[in-house]
């Protein structure tokens, strides 16, 4: 009997590592073996620009480009001109030339503007005040270029150099435009 059970338990045994062994080579064949290949690109790297002084009105600009044959980097140095002003207002109205400090700011638009606004007119030529307000009044192309008055100060300009104010005679002009030129205007 003993025998008799040893058989049993052996091929027991024998069908548990048949079992395990099909198990497994079921698990091969539905296994996928791929390979990694790195086909990463080389970068190119744009050129750091460094401003190790903080006193300087230079902003630093880099770019760079890749593609898998050919990499291109490159890198400016761009003025601030903003900050110029400012470094050159400040140390004009350190040597006390405060009208001269206002007048290098107000070559930029905003600040002609905010002065406008606050009712104290830009220098111009030394004048300050009234006078600064007569000279920008004739002098309307003197503004720079952005202001928001600018347009308004032309206008005046030109109302103020036509003789009625404004109003061109349309029939006057056609017939001085028709001896001048030989053309006839609708």
């Amino acid at each position: 009997m003993f025998k008799a059970n040893l058989y049993i338990l052996i091929a027991f045994m024998s069908l548990g590592f048949m079992f395990f062994e099909i198990q497994n080579s079921w698990a091969e064949t539905n296994t996928v073996s791929s390979t990694v290949v790195n086909n990463t690109p080389p970068t190119a790297n744009a050129p750091s620009i460094i401003n190790s002084n903080s006193d300087i009105c230079k902003v630093g600009v880099g770019a760079s480009v890749q593609n898998n044959i050919v990499g291109l980097a490159t890198g400016v140095v761009i003025d601030d001109e903003l900050c110029q002003k400012l470094k050159l207002s400040r140390s004009l109205y350190g040597f006390g030339m405060k009208v001269a400090a206002v007048s290098v700011l107000c070559q930029d638009p905003r600040v002609w503007d905010a002065m406008t606004d606050a009712g104290t007119p830009c220098p111009a030529r030394g004048a300050i005040g009234v006078e600064a307000e007569t000279y920008w009044t004739d002098n309307p192309d003197q503004i720079p270029d952005g202001s928001k008055y600018k347009p308004e100060y032309v206008q005046t300009k030109i109302q103020a150099t036509t003789p009625d104010g404004g109003q061109i005679d349309l029939p006057l002009f056609q017939v001085l435009f028709f001896i001048s030129t030989g053309f006839l205007l609708f």
